[in-house]
């Protein structure tokens, strides 16, 4: 079987005034990189982190895409808008750099790392 090239992708579906993008990883794809926009990602990973407990019992992918709405700032995330592929976007790049861990459980759930 060949080995998968690494490869990185750019989206640029935000509008962000700054411009300013940030490079994510993927824990299921180790070497992908993609840039996203830099201030919605940075909203998300303090929400996110914010939101998880330090320990198990983790959030299920639901429980976190609720957890973090509190956490959110009104004008990057209107109504919720787009919480979903936020959260598991950034939930992804923490797994990826080890500051989220995910358990070996049915339904999947995730934590901080101690």
């Amino acid at each position: 079987m060949a080995a998968r090239k690494k490869t990185s992708k750019t989206i640029k579906k935000t509008k962000n005034p700054s411009g300013e993008r940030i490079v994510v990883e993927n824990v299921n794809v180790p070497g992908y990189t993609v840039e996203v926009d830099a201030t919605k990602y940075k909203a998300m990973r303090i929400a996110l982190l914010k939101a998880l407990p330090s320990r198990e019992p983790g959030l299920t992918q639901t429980e976190m895409r609720k957890a973090v709405l509190p956490h959110l700032p009104e004008d990057l995330f209107p109504e919720g808008a787009k919480v979903d592929w936020w959260s598991k976007c950034v939930q992804l790049d923490l797994e990826a750099k080890r500051v989220v861990l995910r358990e070996e459980s049915k339904p999947l759930r995730w934590h901080k790392k101690k």
